[in-house]
């Protein structure tokens, strides 16, 4: 039934994205981040819906007049560059050819969509239906996780589709974690009171599942999260006084295991999971010290560059356990940098739409979605310094949301919409931001 189900939407939905391309940009986002052909149990599984999906886009954009010009700016420069300089390093790659080209054919695919959707989405209605469909893509296994660990008492862990860049327990907790901002912004700017309601249930179950999947990591970027929003918020003092309640709560709900697991932040020495990271990170170190420009290439799993570099070589080869890392590794210092002034730029720019006021149309909301973005930056970039999430497209598609935020406020505030620009969906408006 969820192969004759998912083979139904999507092949239904083939002709309606050659006349409307900017709905094959979200279906493009749904499959790429939900994976529900990880979900099926028969032939679905091993048909390519999203390249059909990507294929069919790429034919509409190319006939479609419902497109704007490629935004070329500071971050968008970064951007391609820093894809441009994984096609040199994939050059010089020490890893077999196959492990390099299918790692290389998957961040493409990942980056020429990118460019396409801030060609294809635009205006505030669209814009949200991206957030939507991100939104109901990652949110799924946070609801579903969340219940399941109300119901289990944390006992077990919760973990995403095998296969994909959420796969494991760590890397969806990350995903939930950075979600959350960003289910509160459509929480924030909806009037619907049982989708207000849903949107409420979203945001528990998420923080909930996230803290279920017993990720170390995730707890840090949380608090990161909520020390971001203490000091933005202007409300410290109330906060503050929820921080022990909401500790009371974890304490009542959270098994000792979970506990237990948490406790090991603090005595990492101990820790074999934290050791090897240590490891591995020393060995990306020693590797980076011998090929500064141009790293190793992608996957830095690979047996052969412990052999070179490790200074244990009986340890077993890990992945790099970090953004940075792994930026560094792979792509060598020049990469690391491209990568680092990318996160910078986006973070500047999001600060500075936040604190912007143009006019009625924008005042309302691209502020606040800035913050929330902000906010979404700052749990990734604390919770991806363990994990190797360098190319899940997730922080992307947050880069991309600034920069078609930017472009809207700059069309409003020049006194017309954008060429493509549809009206805001009905039911969307302002609902007070306790965070302005």
């Amino acid at each position: 039934m969820r192969d004759l189900l998912l083979s139904a939407i999507v092949f239904g939905a083939l002709p309606l994205i050659l006349y409307r391309p900017h709905i094959g940009a979200l279906m493009w986002v749904w499959i790429g981040m939900m994976n529900p052909h990880l979900l099926t149990f028969g032939f679905a599984a091993r048909i390519p819906f999203a390249q059909l999906v990507a294929l069919t886009t790429l034919v509409g954009f190319a006939f479609t007049r419902r497109k704007q010009a490629f935004p070329l700016n500071t971050i968008t420069a970064l951007l391609v560059s820093f894809f441009l300089w994984m096609c040199v390093t994939r050059i010089f790659a020490l890893n077999t050819d196959d492990v390099v080209n299918e790692m290389w054919g998957r961040v493409f695919k990942i980056q020429l969509m990118l460019w396409v959707t801030l060609m294809l989405i635009s205006g505030r209605r669209q814009i949200d239906q991206l957030i939507w469909t991100i939104a109901v893509s990652i949110g799924y296994y946070g609801v579903k996780g969340g219940v399941f660990t109300a119901l289990t008492g944390g006992a077990h862990r919760v973990w995403g589709p095998q296969g994909s860049f959420i796969g494991g327990n760590n890397e969806l907790a990350l995903a939930l974690v950075v979600l959350i901002p960003l289910l509160y912004y459509l929480w924030s700017t909806n009037t619907h009171r049982w989708l207000r309601h849903g949107l409420l249930f979203a945001i528990c179950t998420c923080a909930l599942a996230a803290l279920g999947s017993h990720s170390r990591g995730a707890l840090l970027a949380i608090t990161a999260m909520v020390a971001f929003l203490i000091v933005k918020s202007g409300r410290q003092v109330t906060l503050l006084l929820l921080a022990p309640l909401v500790g009371a709560i974890l304490l009542f709900v959270m098994p000792e295991s979970w506990w237990a697991r948490m406790e090991t932040i603090e005595t990492y020495q101990e820790d074999t999971s934290a050791m090897a990271r240590l490891h591995t990170w020393r060995m990306v170190w020693t590797l980076a010290l011998d090929r500064p420009i141009v790293g190793a290439g992608f996957d830095l799993s690979n047996p052969l560059l412990y052999h070179l570099y490790a200074e244990n070589k009986e340890v077993t080869a890990h992945a790099a356990h970090s953004i940075y890392f792994q930026a560094l590794g792979e792509h060598g210092f020049v990469g690391l940098a491209l990568y680092l002034c990318l996160g910078y730029t986006s973070w500047r720019w999001a600060a500075k739409l936040a604190r912007k006021t143009g006019n009625a149309e924008t005042d309302c909301w691209v502020p606040q979605l800035m913050r929330m973005v902000q906010t979404s930056m700052i749990g990734f970039a604390v919770g991806g310094a363990f994990l190797g999430l360098l190319h899940f497209d997730l922080p992307y598609y947050l880069i991309g949301l600034i920069v078609l935020a930017r472009r809207e406020m700059h069309a409003t505030t020049a006194g017309g919409a954008a060429p493509a620009a549809e009206p805001p969906a009905t039911g969307l408006t302002h609902h007070g931001d306790p965070l302005k």
